[in-house]
């Protein structure tokens, strides 16, 4: 045996077994993720935010405004001192119940906005460090308030809005350190954007945090969405009851007549045309989508055309016909009892039955019961 064939079969199977267990691993994360999230309500929030700070930048300073990079994370009150850099203005949010949240910019994006306020634009240089004021809050606090007010309606049917919504600017914090005794010691949502100012001119770094307990309004149920509160078979009696008194049109066909396009683009009034195959005897009835539900036989009943059931759905192996047969004046009235049958000599010299009222129907529509299922 080839002594270098061995090791280079064992390196190949050792990469294979490497390979797959890569890629469990990275379908094990996804899966955690995603069931992550669905606990957590959905990834609302940070989709949300992308665009309601995007928009108040555009409404407010006509800005664009880009986010590179977002993330949620959880975050303990001692981490979280640990957030804001060094001359980052910060903030303070005031929400439901007296909680406080923080809306931290870093001094990049600090420079970018005010720029964008004062002289119409943001250039490429950035300025020199200076330490934030509270006329930098006061002239910031506007947008902030907007940005806040668009994540509450984008996420007015979403369960992040139990946390993230009623907050609005309070005050301004010179610094990080009063941030331990203002703030509660609670877990905090964090979510830290990277963004992008007027086209890439200026990046900055942005951190909005929340108390991650829900203290705000709770979402309104969406307008098709199904109420928690109904149960299956609740729903499946709800539903039956909505489909028992909907309406249903049923055409009863005499028969269908094929014929080339030319003679049917010659047709005319007063033609008439054979009908070989037609019987009274075995009249289709066909729903809306042109499916075969059942057979009948023609008959007269209190003076209308109407129809006695013969074979129920699937019973009949008849060829489905097609010409519609019913409107307001001519209702087949499924009754078995009471119809006259008419011989078939009579189908040629069948005409319009006189104007009479309209009979209500003898039918029991509590025998379609819907369960939901079908």
């Amino acid at each position: 045996m080839n002594p270098l064939v061995t090791p280079l079969r064992e390196t190949g199977a050792k990469r294979i077994r490497i390979g797959v267990a890569v890629a469990g691993e990275v379908l094990r994360r996804k899966l955690k993720a995603k069931q992550q999230a669905a606990a957590e309500g959905g990834p609302g929030a940070d989709r949300a935010w992308r665009i309601s700070f995007a928009r108040a930048a555009r409404d407010m300073m006509d800005l664009p405004v880009d986010f590179v990079s977002l993330s949620t994370d959880r975050l303990s009150l001692a981490e979280l001192l640990d957030v804001p850099p060094e001359r980052a203005l910060i903030l303070m949010l005031e929400g439901p119940e007296e909680g406080l949240g923080l809306l931290i910019l870093s001094p990049d994006l600090l420079s970018a906005l005010i720029e964008a306020l004062t002289i119409g634009k943001c250039g490429t240089q950035t300025p020199d460090p200076r330490k934030p004021t509270r006329t930098d809050a006061a002239m910031l606090s506007p947008m902030a308030d907007l940005a806040l007010s668009h994540l509450e309606e984008a996420l007015a049917e979403d369960s992040d809005l139990v946390w993230a919504s009623g907050f609005r600017f309070a005050s301004f914090i010179e610094e990080a350190r009063p941030l331990g005794l203002l703030l509660e010691d609670v877990t905090y949502r964090v979510l830290t954007a990277r963004l992008s100012v007027f086209f890439g001119a200026r990046v900055g770094d942005m951190w909005l945090v929340l108390p991650a307990a829900g203290r705000g309004r709770k979402p309104r149920l969406a307008a098709n969405a199904v109420p928690s509160s109904v149960s299956r078979p609740a729903f499946s009696a709800a539903l039956a009851s909505r489909v028992d008194a909907a309406s249903c049109q049923i055409e009863a066909v005499l028969t269908r007549l094929s014929m080339p396009l030319s003679e049917v683009m010659g047709l005319s009034a007063d033609m008439v045309l054979p009908l070989p195959t037609a019987a009274l005897d075995r009249i289709c009835l066909d729903g809306l989508d042109g499916r075969h539900v059942g057979e009948g036989r023609l008959g007269q009943h209190r003076g209308m055309r109407a129809l006695r059931l013969t074979a129920e759905i699937g019973a009949s192996d008849a060829p489905v016909a097609g010409m519609g047969a019913a409107d307001a004046g001519r209702t087949a009235a499924m009754d078995a009892g009471g119809m006259e049958d008419l011989p078939s000599e009579t189908a040629a010299a069948w005409g319009d039955p006189a104007p009479m009222p309209e009979a209500p129907l003898d039918f029991d529509f509590g025998g379609f019961s819907a369960t939901g299922t079908d």
